[in-house]
């Protein structure tokens, strides 16, 4: 493997948009109002690393 290769944490980047994208697509069927569609981008962009933490934090302890 050579040294400036980035191919090793590829997949990570996959599943977080994966769940940016179920995130998104979850709070904007939620939204009623005009805030809540404009809540639900920062929502969807949060939402994946908040359930990272909690199953880590479960996992370890």
């Amino acid at each position: 493997m050579s040294a400036g290769s980035t191919s090793a944490g590829a997949s990570g980047g996959a599943v977080y948009g994966l769940g940016f994208i179920g995130a998104a697509v979850y709070y904007f069927q939620q939204a009623d109002e005009f805030w809540l569609f404009l809540l639900a981008i920062p929502k969807a962009i949060i939402w994946p690393a908040i359930v990272a933490y909690e199953l880590l934090k479960g996992f370890y302890g």
